[in-house]
């Protein structure tokens, strides 16, 4: 299987966590790999290039945000924030720097197994039967490379937010509800909050307009979001 060859880095300066999580994940069939501060976190990556990232946010020397903002600049590897904090703000900022997805301490071992195992499963290769190339005006999506461009250009996306992105192309009438996103992303069951959606949408947007596609997304007030036009008109 596919899982058993995965690596999961641990970043946590409490060694008990990290133990706790190293326990949980390596019973599940990943390979584990433990950091007990930021530094060290990006020596671990350069090393060892894990599948995913298990990053605390409150750590010495280098807090997971910042450790977040330098793996960002260098590639789209899977993030997982832990934070010990239920700040909302520190949930969302976390997630506009690219993380893809959060669990706040305390927290249940299974339950950060659970959204690591969805997150890979998001970033897998994709096995054969081709979901086929997806266009809209100026936008162009391929599930299967997990790349999207605009006119030509490559736009660099997270995990999420491809997965966003996807499940709108996909059916570019339909208005999804942040309920339906969460559904589509992580499976029911999973507390994301709807804040969390819309971060990820915002991120969208920005990274889009940067390349002056601005009416990528569009929002249906108290319902949710869908395709926009794609043809870069502003709003």
């Amino acid at each position: 299987m596919r899982a058993m060859s995965r690596s999961i880095l641990v970043v946590d300066d409490d060694p008990h966590i990290r133990q706790l999580l190293g326990f949980a994940l390596a019973k599940a069939g990943l390979e584990v790999r433990e950091a007990a501060d930021g530094e060290a976190a990006l020596a671990a990556v350069a090393a060892h290039a894990p599948d995913l990232v298990v990053l605390d946010i409150n750590m010495p020397r280098m807090d997971g945000l910042e450790v977040c903002r330098r793996l960002r600049a260098q590639g789209e590897l899977p993030i997982l924030f832990l934070s010990s904090r239920d700040d909302e703000i520190d949930r969302v900022l976390g997630i506009e720097l690219g993380a893809d997805d959060y669990v706040v301490k305390p927290f249940s071992p299974r339950e950060v197994v659970a959204r690591v195992q969805a997150v890979l499963r998001r970033s897998a290769p994709r096995e054969p039967a081709s979901e086929g190339a997806v266009a809209r005006g100026r936008l162009s999506l391929d599930p299967d490379g997990w790349r999207a461009r605009w006119e030509g250009t490559e736009v660099t996306l997270t995990v999420t937010e491809f997965g966003i992105l996807r499940a709108l192309a996909g059916a570019p009438g339909k208005v999804f509800t942040r309920d339906h996103l969460i559904s589509r992303l992580h499976g029911p069951g999973f507390a994301v909050t709807d804040r969390t959606i819309d971060s990820h949408v915002r991120n969208l947007r920005g990274k889009f307009a940067s390349v002056g596609g601005h009416d990528v997304i569009e929002t249906r007030a108290g319902v949710g979001y869908q395709l926009g036009a794609c043809t870069g008109a502003r709003a």
